[in-house]
């Protein structure tokens, strides 16, 4: 029998605000946060804890940025050199109809949040590189390695700041030679900025019913590749969205994108909304016939692919806008939902989100404010800025492709964005959960996938080779079952169990031992996507932070 560790005491270091996450919401609430102090002369302590070896290793976007948000933080960026180096030149947008044959849609027919003149194709994760740069020179200190892993309360049930994961720590729960006991940090207020399903942000939501009454949290799960081509097939600044197929053979909706960056780089990738019915559907080999299309194989043509990696995407938009603002804390950017699904962007929205929380910190501190508070005036000046009216103007975008499907539901995304600027006099509600969407195995059409051909197409295996994930193997799960009976709780086929299709990265297996079937979770393999945690139809599935330092290092996703 295990004998029990015993519990030892948490060094604790106190700040005056805590950041969780290095992201585009938590480095613009940092610096922002820096930025009026400075101004009003006030002493002022912030730190930011990133799960990530190091700043941007975990980013994953697109991504095409509208540089409003950072406009109004860093005036000068071209000037102190932020990475937005390839500026849109032209749009085109196409309905897939099958794999030979796309439809192009004029711009003049597309949703206006659809056009892209005065955006930039960047890298995300060196933008994010770039903000942490910005935050450092102002004063901010940032732990990369460091995840926080437990909210902390005072008497009074208020957040009191976090503490950081215990390192060191074996699969059997007994301390290695290099234990390291977590820390906790407190503060007068903690932001949480983890980012899409952030596992904190989860528990806070819940605890405090900050979603009350609003609708269910809609996901996606994006993938993307890039790829170095051919001179002759790359166009800087050209942006590429289209719909349809292959997702629309199996009445699962999303999109996919094709952005021609610098350097002869392309980011193309797919965008699978989470409440898709078929359980036989993978979003991974979705995005591998993708590449197939007529439209999309010539520009890859003789390329090379260079990089891969999945995330979950936050995509419910107001409807699902939780309260923001709690006891000691707030939660900005993809930790609440501020993504704008209408633009198919969330950078500059999240970014505005954690520098309204900074005003709003700075404010109530200069007061002689001692923390712990639920600043509602938080929405007051959310409602007061653009970012409130943007989200609402977007609130219908989604619910409208959900119900009535591409088609009818794009032209009404036109007339409401194009004609009535987002202020249709109603809204429509999606009150369905994604996790709900499953129909069971026997009433669903199995879906055969073509083996890759290791030029166009790939496996899981080797895209993961690409993502540079790693976790220290003798560590407590992070990937945890409430109950590890319940993937095999019934004798089903091998393809049964959903996980092992809806995982981009392989994590999930059913492995035969002679008559015994049994589930098997490759947690080194993970890259930190949140999918089975949103997924998963018996909500069995939770992520939570592991090791520091541990997952993917995105280079230049």
């Amino acid at each position: 029998m295990t004998e029990p560790v015993t519990p030892i005491e948490r060094e604790s270091m106190e700040v005056d605000v805590v950041i969780i996450g290095a992201g585009p919401a938590g480095l613009a609430t940092a610096c922002r946060l820096m930025q009026l102090a400075t101004e009003k002369a006030l002493e002022l302590s912030v730190v930011v804890l990133e799960k990530a070896a190091a700043v941007g290793d975990h980013i994953l976007s697109g991504a095409v940025i509208e540089p409003t948000a950072l406009n109004e933080l860093f005036p000068d960026w071209a000037e102190r050199g932020a990475p937005l180096n390839t500026p849109v030149t032209r749009d085109e947008i196409y309905f897939f109809n099958n794999a030979k044959k796309a439809t192009k849609i004029p711009n003049a027919l597309a949703p206006r949040t659809m056009h892209n003149q005065g955006n930039y194709i960047v890298s995300l994760g060196q933008v994010v590189r770039w903000l942490g740069e910005q935050a450092e020179s102002l004063g901010v200190e940032i732990y990369p390695g460091f995840p926080a892993s437990e909210v902390l309360f005072n008497d009074t049930g208020a957040v009191k700041g976090v503490a950081t994961g215990e390192m060191g720590v074996a699969k059997d729960g007994q301390r290695k030679g290099a234990y390291e006991p977590g820390m906790e940090l407190h503060a007068k207020y903690t932001v949480f900025a983890e980012g899409c399903r952030g596992h904190l942000g989860k528990q806070l939501i819940d605890q405090y019913d900050l979603a009350h009454e609003k609708s269910p949290q809609h996901y996606g799960i994006g993938l993307k590749e890039l790829w170095r081509v051919s001179p002759d097939c790359h166009e800087p600044g050209l942006v590429v969205h289209g719909a349809g197929w292959p997702l629309s053979e199996n009445k699962a909706s999303g999109g996919a994108f094709l952005y021609h960056l610098e350097d002869c780089q392309v980011a193309l990738g797919l965008i699978v909304d989470l409440n898709y019915t078929n359980p036989h559907l993978s979003p991974f080999d979705e995005l591998q016939r993708f590449k197939t299309h007529t439209r999309i194989a010539p520009t890859l043509a003789g390329g090379e692919r260079l990089s891969y990696g999945a995330r979950a995407i936050t995509k419910g938009g107001f409807n699902s806008l939780p309260k923001m603002s709690l006891p000691g804390a707030f939660l900005v950017g993809c930790d609440a939902g501020t993504l704008n699904f209408a633009k198919i962007k969330g950078t500059h929205t999240a970014m505005k989100s954690g520098m309204l929380a900074a005003e709003t910190i700075v404010e109530v501190l200069l007061e002689g404010d001692p923390g712990g508070k639920d600043h509602t005036h938080y929405d007051s000046h959310m409602r007061c800025s653009w970012l409130h009216p943007e989200l609402k103007s977007a609130r219908n975008f989604g619910p409208a492709l959900h119900k009535f499907g591409p088609y009818v539901g794009g032209a009404f995304n036109y007339v409401d964005q194009n004609w009535l600027r987002g202020k249709m006099p109603f809204t429509l509600k999606d009150n369905t959960w994604d996790h709900d969407s499953l129909v069971t195995t026997d009433s669903a059409v199995p879906i055969e996938y073509p083996r890759p051909d290791g030029v166009l197409t790939f496996d899981k295996n080797s895209s993961v080779f690409l993502t540079n994930t790693n976790h220290e193997e003798d560590q407590p799960a992070h990937l945890q079952l409430a109950d590890s009976e319940i993937p095999l709780a019934v004798n089903l086929p091998r393809w049964a169990e959903p996980a092992q299709r809806y995982c981009p990265a392989g994590v999930y297996e059913i492995v035969d031992e002679g008559a015994v079937q049994r589930f098997q979770i490759n947690a080194q393999n993970c890259i930190h996507c949140k999918t089975c945690d949103i997924k998963d139809p018996s909500q069995n599935i939770t992520w939570v932070t592991p090791e520091g330092g541990g997952g993917p290092s995105y280079s230049a996703m």
